[in-house]
């Protein structure tokens, strides 16, 4: 091999080398650069369902039986509220814990732990209707293995339906599965203690 063969041969070689540097290097930099947009659009994304100011005393807790409120939307979306969480499920109307005064206090300490409530008024629907609603918040809360959810009646608000998380509320004049859906999807877990039970 002459010494012309043996300088191109090394010659090509550092291409080469130069070359996969190039593509390692300017690999790395458009993964990073792609995480790092990802991130900050998914920090930045709009979230379903219109923002309510976090109430300045929504940390603060009251005995329970205490009227917790007044709140700044309705139903509530933060505020004061009681030592003791509400359980996830569906309460009807009858249900015990439907009874209690101010029941609000116990699903606002839910809500502080990242619950989504689907709020729901009989009042303003034919009994036939209301049976429909339930029936499809059940189905929609049973796709979330009723875990973080809460389904409950709450006959002070002039619409069928809301959804509820953290300092947000989404409106129903007819209830929306898939926007019910990705209301959860987007908000459960968007509150100061989202590992509480």
């Amino acid at each position: 091999m002459n010494k012309d063969t043996l300088r191109e041969r090394r010659e090509k070689e550092r291409r080469q080398k130069r070359i996969k540097m190039f593509l390692i290097i300017g690999g790395a930099v458009l993964a990073f650069s792609l995480l790092t947009g990802y991130l900050v659009w998914r920090e930045n994304r709009p979230l379903p369902g219109e923002r309510v100011p976090v109430m300045a005393n929504a940390a603060e807790h009251v005995a329970a039986g205490e009227d917790p409120g007044p709140f700044n939307s309705n139903p509530p979306s933060s505020g004061r509220h009681y030592g003791q969480p509400m359980e996830a499920g569906f309460y009807e109307e009858n249900d015990p814990a439907a009874q209690v005064p101010h029941p609000e206090g116990y699903i606002l300490h839910s809500l502080e732990h990242g619950y989504v409530v689907f709020w729901y008024n009989c009042q303003v629907l034919e009994e036939e209707d209301c049976s429909a609603l339930k029936s499809e918040i059940r189905d929609v809360m049973d796709g979330f293995q009723n875990f973080k959810v809460i389904g409950f009646s709450w006959a002070e608000m002039d619409v069928p339906a809301a959804l509820t998380s953290w300092g947000r509320i989404q409106t129903f004049e007819t209830f929306d599965p898939d926007l019910a859906r990705k209301f959860v999807q987007a908000n459960r877990y968007q509150a100061p203690e989202p590992n509480a039970p």
